[in-house]
C-alpha cells in the first residue's frame, strides 16, 4: 500500500491498524479495500474540476488563467491556435483498451491521447490520464505506467462493488514535432489535472498502489 493511500485511512478510529492491541504487529492483507464511499469521493473531487472543461468556453478561460494569457482578447487569440479549444474530448471515438490487439489500428501517427472513465454517479467522464505519441497505433502496447494504474483502479473499484467504463481516444489534430507536442500534452496535464500522470498524482492523493 502506498503512502497516498495510507494517509486516506489516517483518520481511523484504531491509530495503528497492524497493531493487535498486545503490543505485536498483526498480519495484514496485502491489499486493504478502499470502501465504495472513498472511491466516488475521489471521483467526486475530479469531477469538479474537469467537468466546466469539457465546455470549450470554460477551457479557454482555464487556459487564460494558467498560461498567462488573460491580458489577450477573445479576438487577439482565436479559437483556430488555441488547442484547449480544437480539443473537444466528448467527441472523439471511445476505444477499448484492448484496441491494440485489433489486426488494424483506427489511428496512425503522432496523437494526444485520452483515458477516461464514466463513472455512473457523475454528470460527465472523468478524464484519469493524458499522453502523446509518435505513433498512435503502436503507444499503447507493452509496458506502460498507466496501464498499471488502470489495472489497480479497476480491481479496487470491484473489490468495492463498483463498476468502471475506461476508454481510450485518440486527437490526431496534433504538432508532428515531438517538442511541440509534449509541450501540448503538458498545457492539457496542467489544465485537466488528470490523476494518473505522475505530475497531479499527490494532488489527487491518487489511493491505487500501481508497483
Amino acid at each position: 500500500m502506498s503512502a497516498r493511500q495510507g494517509d486516506l485511512f489516517s483518520g481511523s478510529d484504531a491509530a495503528d491498524p497492524t497493531n493487535d492491541g498486545h503490543g505485536r504487529k498483526a498480519q495484514l492483507p496485502d491489499q486493504l479495500i478502499i470502501s465504495a464511499v472513498v472511491l466516488r469521493d475521489w471521483q467526486t473531487r475530479i469531477h469538479r474540476h474537469q467537468a466546466p472543461l469539457f465546455e470549450p468556453g470554460q477551457a479557454r478561460a482555464e487556459q487564460a488563467r494558467l498560461v498567462g494569457l488573460s491580458h489577450k482578447t477573445s479576438r487577439e487569440h482565436s479559437a483556430s491556435d488555441d488547442p484547449l479549444r480544437r480539443l473537444k474530448p466528448l467527441v472523439l471515438r471511445p476505444l477499448p483498451l484492448s484496441f491494440w490487439r485489433w489486426p488494424n489500428s483506427p489511428h496512425q501517427g503522432a496523437a494526444i491521447y485520452l483515458v477516461m472513465d464514466r463513472p455512473a454517479h457523475l454528470s460527465t467522464p472523468i478524464l484519469l490520464y493524458v499522453g502523446e505519441t509518435i505513433a498512435a497505433d503502436r503507444r499503447w502496447k507493452g509496458e506502460h505506467d498507466c496501464k498499471a494504474y488502470l489495472s489497480a483502479y479497476g480491481e479496487a473499484l470491484s473489490n468495492a462493488g463498483l463498476s468502471s467504463s475506461p476508454s481510450i481516444r485518440f486527437w490526431g489534430d496534433v504538432p508532428k514535432a515531438t517538442m511541440a507536442r509534449r509541450r501540448l500534452e503538458q498545457q492539457l496535464i496542467q489544465t485537466w489535472l488528470p490523476p494518473f500522470n505522475k505530475e497531479t498524482r499527490e494532488r489527487w492523493a491518487t489511493p491505487f498502489n500501481a508497483d
